[in-house]
């Protein structure tokens, strides 16, 4: 007589070619609704998305928006699913892991808490079968980039599954090396903040020079979305983009001459360098055994 195997099942495509048909939560917080949002607008029907939420207000809003399955708790019904999404802060990882751990086993699992390492979760879930994210707060209107980074036990169909899921909130790129993820952390997944605070400043020295905010903001904003744009759609690296607007003595010039005295640019890369350090520090912290 053959011996039972434990291997997990393939996961079932929905619309959504290749997403796994049931998917989980565990955490329902922005990147949830992010992804839960994404998933069903590309076909993936509700009631094949179950979510572990504790907080009731939050469990209730995604239940009104969403139309999906809401638990306070883990409980066997996660077994059902082919996918697990691990969408808790950092610092209730192994606690929620735990609790789980013994309904998810044949999954796989997609973590996009920030910090933790692929190691620990496999270790508190008890399977190998683990990618890791870092994905990136504009998932929440379509426009996210995330990294990712899959152990050894994760088979192509897996990689495809992942895929479909972190596409229907932007775009993503594959990392062969996990301690690239730090580095991703403090490029991309902390990136937005510092958009912003740049948006800020320009915002606060529009309104110096006159402008009303109105105006300084949408003026600030439309900046960026548009040399995002450009900057993209060009093959060019940002550097000869730039120097095409900076023509030397011009209003430019001064602006950029003013920085580089200043030491923006080097103030810059330290700040990423201090992200890249803490993310580091949140794996030691928050991933012991």
């Amino acid at each position: 007589m053959p011996k039972p195997t434990t291997s997990r099942p393939a996961p079932m495509p929905a619309t959504n070619a290749h997403a796994p048909e049931n998917i989980a939560f565990i955490g329902g917080g922005n990147m949830a609704s992010a992804i839960i949002g994404g998933l069903i607008k590309r076909g993936t029907k509700p009631a094949n998305i179950h979510v572990v939420e504790p907080f009731a207000e939050q469990a209730a809003k995604l239940k009104k928006q969403f139309g999906v399955k809401v638990e306070e708790a883990p409980s066997a019904a996660l077994a059902d699913a082919s996918l697990v999404v691990w969408a808790v802060k950092p610092q209730t990882f192994k606690e929620a892991a735990m609790m789980a751990r013994f309904h998810t086993k044949t999954a796989l699992h997609l973590s996009v808490a920030a910090g933790i390492r692929s190691d620990s979760i496999a270790r508190w879930l008890g399977t190998e079968v683990v990618v890791r994210s870092m994905p990136n707060t504009p998932a929440l209107v379509g426009k996210g980039m995330t990294a990712l980074f899959a152990r050894k036990a994760v088979n192509a169909a897996d990689r495809l599954a992942v895929e479909s899921v972190i596409k229907t909130t932007g775009d993503y790129v594959w990392l062969d090396d996990e301690n690239q993820l730090d580095a991703v952390t403090a490029i991309s997944g902390s990136g937005p903040a510092y958009v912003f605070y740049f948006i800020e400043g320009m915002i606060e020295a529009g309104v110096d020079m006159g402008l009303t905010r109105e105006q300084a903001n949408k003026l600030a904003i439309g900046t960026f979305v548009g040399a995002s744009a450009l900057a993209k759609a060009s093959d060019e690296p940002p550097e000869i983009l730039r120097g095409r607007v900076t023509s030397k003595g011009g209003t430019t010039y001064a602006a950029i001459t003013s920085m580089e005295q200043d030491g923006v640019k080097t103030l810059f890369v330290r700040a990423m360098h201090a992200a890249k350090q803490r993310a580091r520090e949140m794996g030691d912290e928050f991933g012991a055994a």
